[in-house]
């Protein structure tokens, strides 16, 4: 380093400068030495002082930011390169497009790509045993020392503890073999994922799906932009007409990701892969492990992962070659993320195909608007799948008005319902029954004085989760236990729950049905991924006859035996203060009624509500989903809503309510004059408080033709600087608007 500094010091040495990029809420790069010998390019990952910390940075190929001369002896210089594949320069474009659109620091947007620490550390190697072929039996055989080596004469090199688990022994029974001779240590190989086989199969479609098939393989073998809206109602073999486009897409060389809303759940949809392909995809979600993300970011980096399927992040991995982009489930708000980087993943995903000159299938029974106006406009490619591929009609739905048919009091399922109920028992076949909210209650109050238990860090109430028996908030994780007496006045047992959840319809139907055998699917019952997809696929295979569940059950989930749909409350969602409301629930009840009469019979579903001729209902009773689709298109194009208009959220925050508001008053005194941008509020968010914080919120209002960023942009420069805890996100098309 002296050495560097020497020439550092020496005017008529000339010393190259890289800009460097750092994972933090900067919005800039900034300027190193490379040292005498070292070579470097852009995309590649390097080590860097920054303050008093080393840190993981990436060599970008132009400066960002403030233009400041820096004199070269004032610069430090790039500890080492780290061994890994540098980024290609598309996902250097695709980082600062991102950045640009959602007003994000550039420094956040690249810390996604930078989601695995693993892949940046050196590998460490992991040990196992395995056995010696021609070793002489032990001294002294025992059952387990038979058990340990007929498990391990497979030659496979187990860890110690994963072969005695496998054994159902001790790991000192294979202490024992290692040392008696038998088992020997031995570093267990890097895991080589399998390569998917285009060509596995052959599979046989209808003439509908021919077409369709025709034009995504087409599309795929190209090396040409282009976005297809594969639009096929529930059953109708959507997910094995895009099978076709994957296939094109690995016979021509080439990479490919696939986008779900819940990855964690979809058990049934690797199974589909490898019975197509040959072997499963590659994995990539939350629930990894850290080993395992850091071996999943190289191989996707290097080209050896074929195939990802994953969330939303998995369209942030640094793909050496990518050919397809698949999104399934396209309407899902779970591609939303709504923290740190405000993103849509399947609109970044039409950006990255762009960029890439690749195709994007975006699939969905119930496309959202934005999707279907833009097939109709001609940007998108429309492929519809009319029918079902089993030839099975779609389930009847009928309204049960709950002003005529109500419930008898205490209990919530109409009687019009619990006759399906015993009628589909009565033949052996499975009912579900949908409520969007978790719980045992959303409200719990006092009988004597009417104290609500609300959050104490929230402006909302606590949900009473009876099996856990604690009060919970579903927006910060705050909980206590349920109270015996109310806490205000301390009548004793006078706490009563008002409302139903999940939880309190399972007891009902314990109730009613005592030898049913019930599943219930919400993500507060069931500690984690292994035990979720242990559920799904019981209820797979006939072994519950009541599935009771939120919102997960509507992600595409395939039950044969599924007869009969219940929605216990199909007015949830209609009376949010939310310009995609009604779009919502029409998606949500048509994912989960058709999840009814898939395979041999046709399935019914059955909906409770007041509002039965609500125009949504009337859409899904009648099925006539192009007359909902046209009333809403023209609603949002008379409101100037996306798709025909554009909007920003910003919202102010702080744990001080007066500091917060008085802030978002300047924040909108400031905004720049604009003839044909509209700034609405400050006013107090609907959920007011979050995590102690006080939110006001502003919304911003455009055409399309309008640059939106440029004026946002013009709109923080003119703000004073935030002291304090004061907080403010920008959140360009907001999804949320509580």
């Amino acid at each position: 380093m002296s050495g560097l500094l020497e020439l550092a010091n020496d005017p008529n040495a000339r010393l190259k400068r890289v800009p460097v990029l750092l994972p933090v809420a900067l919005d800039q790069t900034y300027d190193y030495i490379v040292p005498p010998g070292m070579q470097l390019a852009p995309g590649e990952f390097v080590h860097v002082p920054f303050g008093p910390q080393h840190r993981l940075g990436i060599v970008w190929d132009k400066p960002i930011g403030p233009e400041k001369p820096i004199a070269e002896s004032k610069l430090k210089a790039v500890i080492q390169p780290i061994d890994v594949p540098r980024l290609p320069e598309l996902t250097l474009r695709f980082v600062e497009w991102i950045a640009r659109y959602s007003l994000a620091p550039i420094g956040m947007v690249a810390r996604m790509m930078m989601s695995a620490k693993t892949a940046f550390e050196p590998v460490k190697p992991r040990f196992g045993v395995a056995i010696v072929p021609d070793a002489t039996e032990p001294p002294r055989m025992t059952p387990a020392r038979g058990k340990v080596l007929d498990m391990a004469r497979d030659g496979n090199i187990r860890t110690k503890a994963a072969l005695a688990q496998a054994a159902g022994c001790s790991s000192g029974v294979v202490d024992g073999l290692v040392q008696s001779g038998n088992l020997v240590e031995c570093a267990i190989p890097e895991k080589v994922f399998p390569q998917p086989n285009p060509d596995h199969v052959v599979v046989e479609f209808s003439d509908a799906q021919q077409v369709a098939v025709h034009s995504l393989r087409a599309q795929a073998s190209s090396r040409n932009y282009a976005v297809t809206l594969l639009d096929g109602v529930t059953g109708s073999g959507k997910t094995e007409v895009y099978y076709e486009s994957v296939a094109a897409a690995l016979s021509s060389g080439r990479q490919v990701v696939i986008m779900l809303p819940e990855i964690a759940l979809t058990s049934q949809f690797m199974r589909r892969f490898e019975a197509r392909f040959g072997c499963p995809p590659v994995e990539w979600h939350s629930a990894l492990g850290a080993p395992e993300r850091g071996r999943v970011w190289k191989a996707a980096a290097s080209g050896e992962a074929r195939c990802v399927v994953g969330a939303r992040s998995a369209l942030f991995l640094p793909y050496a070659d990518l050919g397809l982009i698949v999104v399934d489930e396209e309407h899902d708000g779970g591609f939303k993320q709504e923290d740190r980087v405000h993103y849509q993943a399947r609109d970044m995903a039409v950006v990255r195909a762009n960029l890439g000159q690749h195709a994007v299938v975006l699939a969905s029974a119930t496309p959202s608007i934005e999707s279907h106006v833009n097939a109709r406009n001609g940007r998108y490619t429309h492929a519809v799948l009319p029918g079902r591929f089993s030839g099975v009609e779609m389930p009847e739905i009928k309204a049960i008005d709950m002003r005529s048919n109500p419930a008898d009091k205490g209990k919530w399922l109409s009687p019009i319902l619990v006759e399906a109920v015993n009628e589909t028992l009565a033949k052996d076949q499975q009912t579900l029954l949908f409520l969007n909210r978790r719980g045992y209650a959303p409200l719990t109050l006092c009988q004597k004085c009417g104290h609500r238990i609300e959050c104490p860090q929230c402006s909302a109430w606590l949900v009473e989760h009876r099996f856990r028996k604690q009060l919970n908030c579903h927006h910060c994780g705050f909980h206590l236990p349920t109270p015996e007496s109310c806490p205000k006045c301390e009548a004793p047992g006078s706490m009563v729950a008002c409302g139903p959840g999940v939880e309190r319809v399972s007891e009902e139907v314990a109730e009613r049905w005592p030898d049913a055998r019930i599943a219930i699917l919400s993500s507060d019952l069931i500690p984690g991924l292994v035990e979720m997809r242990q559920v799904i696929k019981s209820i797979e295979e006939g072994e519950a006859d009541i599935i009771i569940g939120t919102q997960l059950v509507a992600k595409g989930h395939h039950f044969p035996d599924l007869a009969t749909v219940g929605i216990v409350d199909g007015d949830l969602g209609l009376g949010q203060a939310d310009p995609r409301a009604g779009e919502r629930t029409f998606q949500l009840l048509h994912q989960v009624t058709g999840r009814a009469g898939r395979e041999q019979v046709r399935g019914r579903g059955l909906i409770q509500t007041h509002l039965p001729d609500h125009p949504v209902m009337d859409a899904i009773i009648t099925g006539d989903r192009e007359a909902f689709l046209e009333r809403e298109i023209g609603m949002r194009q008379a409101a100037m809503l996306p798709p025909y208009g554009r909007l920003a959220a910003l919202i102010v925050s702080s744990k001080s309510k007066e500091l917060s508001e008085a802030f978002a008053k300047e924040v909108a005194r400031r905004a720049p004059r604009a003839e044909r941008i509209s700034v609405l509020g400050p006013a107090e968010a609907p959920l007011a408080v979050i995590r102690g914080q006080h939110r006001w919120r502003l919304l911003v209002k455009a055409p399309r033709d309008i640059d939106l960023q440029g004026y946002l942009r013009a709109w923080m420069d003119e703000l004073p600087q935030m002291k304090g805890d004061l907080r403010l996100v920008l959140d360009v098309d907001p999804y949320s608007f509580l």
